[in-house]
């Protein structure tokens, strides 16, 4: 028994270790299945989603919802220690608990208590180790407890400083695109005044945002539960109407260059399809269409009165349901997961954006 204890503890142990170090050091995606992360937080995920996904969007269920991510972080964390502390205390048990205690034999719960004073590096005293084998395994349980306390420190500040970089992006498109944002305001408020050279610095400004997304959000896959200041905006949000924006300028737009969109919209889209596999979200087509052709008309109504009108005829109709097929079922799988809505293709009529309301207007 405590042989098979012995090979448990060791391989709880490196399973643990190999797992910080995914998640935290190792900055590319994890296409390993099997987990510590995948087999605690995927769970609660489903379950708090399963309740929540009964309210309505936005007000209650988003705030309730925005404690997720922060206190995954906190769940993975504890997991791993707690993980820690019993896998050593079992490797210690293993040995025959060879211990300096009070106890008369030393017990499983005397292991524990040691592991985790020497995790924690509280040095104690009142248990010690009676071997070298097992002041060996003292000795090298305090270096990981120092190490888990170091990466704790350096993985929290990285972490929001991602999400910070992320929000701040967000944040800009409330004045050019409203809340919640849309494809044909961005696009009308782009051209407004015929200020048609906005687009291009425009879109290579969310070319890099996208790219930064990628990288982030595969690095730290944690990121994409975290939920955004406003209830009417999100990250998903945001990368669908650029896409949207930039699938509208490819079909063509009177006297935009398409090539600026076609750049970002392939870095959105590349971050979307990586994004989908890393959450490990098959693509779905949405069951309702998003812009159905009376909707259509009347975003070319809006381009046109802001004079800039999109291309008309069946090619052009053609091209943007293409586009659209491109990277309609990724989004509409990342949002049914995330539970955030995704974007519209026009303006509710008389909704303002969030820089116009507070809470005493």
């Amino acid at each position: 028994m405590r042989g098979l204890a012995l090979v448990i503890a060791v391989v709880a142990i490196v399973g643990i270790l190999w797992d910080a170090f995914e998640t935290v050091v190792l900055p590319r995606r994890v296409s390993r299945r099997l987990r510590l992360i995948r087999l605690t937080l995927t769970p609660a995920w489903r379950f708090i989603s399963s309740v929540f996904r009964r309210w309505p969007p936005g007000g209650r269920r988003e705030n309730y919802l925005g404690y997720y991510g922060p206190l995954a972080v906190i769940l993975l964390l504890a997991a791993w220690a707690v993980g820690l502390i019993l896998g050593f205390a079992l490797l210690l048990w293993g040995l025959g608990s060879p211990l300096v205690s009070a106890d008369q034999p030393p017990t499983l719960a005397t292991d524990i208590y040691l592991s985790g004073t020497t995790f924690f590096t509280l040095g104690l005293g009142d248990v010690g180790p009676r071997t070298w084998g097992s002041r060996a395994m003292v000795v090298a349980e305090a270096g990981i407890g120092f190490s888990f306390l170091a990466l704790i420190i350096s993985y929290l500040p990285v972490l929001y400083q991602s999400f910070s970089r992320r929000e701040v992006r967000i944040a800009l498109l409330d004045a050019w695109a409203g809340s919640p944002p849309t494809a044909a305001e961005l696009v009308r408020r782009l051209a407004a005044n015929d200020h048609k050279e906005a687009f291009d610095p425009f879109l290579d400004q969310w070319e890099t945002w996208a790219a930064e997304l990628l990288e982030t959000h595969i690095s730290y896959p944690i990121l994409c539960f975290f939920r955004s200041q406003h209830d009417n905006q999100s990250w998903l949000a945001a990368l669908t109407t650029v896409l949207d924006a930039c699938a509208l300028v490819m079909v063509g737009l009177d006297g935009v260059p398409p090539r600026r969109a076609a750049l970002t919209f392939a870095m959105a889209r590349h971050a979307v399809v990586d994004l989908s596999q890393v959450l490990y979200r098959a693509p779905r087509p949405p069951q309702t269409d998003r812009l159905p052709a009376s909707n259509l008309g009347r975003v070319r109504t809006v381009l046109a009165e802001a004079h800039i009108p999109l291309r008309e005829g069946q090619a052009a109709d053609a091209r943007l349901a293409e586009l659209r097929r491109m990277y309609e079922p990724y989004v509409n799988s990342l949002s049914d997961l995330l539970l955030m809505p995704l974007p519209a293709w026009l303006p509710m009529p008389g909704t303002k954006d969030n820089w116009q309301k507070s809470a005493w207007k």
